[in-house]
């Protein structure tokens, strides 16, 4: 019982957070980070310029790893659009316990994997990602200071470099909340 009222508190009680921005922030340092490619090849986050980004920390055995297919739904069709980033970690429950190889590999045969895929890192602690960093300091960001609290959490950036929104794991990457930050100008 209290497992559950734990579990639905953690995982429900925030499904969306909006963005309140300081009035000293600058959106360009979005594209001044960079992360290395799942392939290994270093990716400048400045390509993404008039882009929206969706940035998502993924888990191969999550109970949401099935968002993979919306994720690759949404990749296919909004790609004119949308870049979709997708940083494996192993930082919750130790849902991503493969290396880049087998990640990759699992990706791509079981849900067709397009969209862009980093090398496995923290996105929490200490020892975060420059880019989850970013997404968890206001100071950084504009606004946010929420770091991920499970997997297939998820940010959205618009298309000058401002963090938009921040959308908790039960979120769908196809509900309305996505889907109308995409198509909206």
């Amino acid at each position: 019982m209290i497992f559950n009222s734990f579990y639905s508190f953690v995982f429900n009680s925030v499904s969306e957070i909006k963005p309140n921005y300081k009035s000293d922030f600058n959106s360009d340092s979005f594209y001044n980070l960079h992360a290395i490619s799942i392939d290994g090849d270093k990716i400048d986050f400045k390509t993404f310029k008039g882009k929206k980004v969706l940035i998502v920390n993924v888990a191969s055995e999550c109970g949401y790893t099935n968002q993979y297919d919306d994720l690759q739904y949404l990749h296919r069709k909004y790609s004119n659009r949308l870049v979709i980033l997708g940083f494996p970690s192993n930082n919750f429950g130790k849902q991503e316990p493969g290396s880049n190889v087998n990640i990759l590999e699992f990706c791509q045969s079981n849900f067709g994997v397009e969209f862009q895929m980093f090398q496995k890192t923290d996105v929490i602690g200490e020892n975060s990602h420059p880019v989850y960093k970013w997404l968890s300091s206001s100071t950084l960001n504009g606004w946010n200071d929420k770091s991920p609290k499970w997997n297939f959490y998820k940010y959205l950036i618009d298309e000058k470099g401002k963090l938009s929104k921040v959308l908790a794991s039960s979120i769908n990457p196809r509900d309305s909340i996505i889907t109308d930050f995409i198509e909206s100008d």
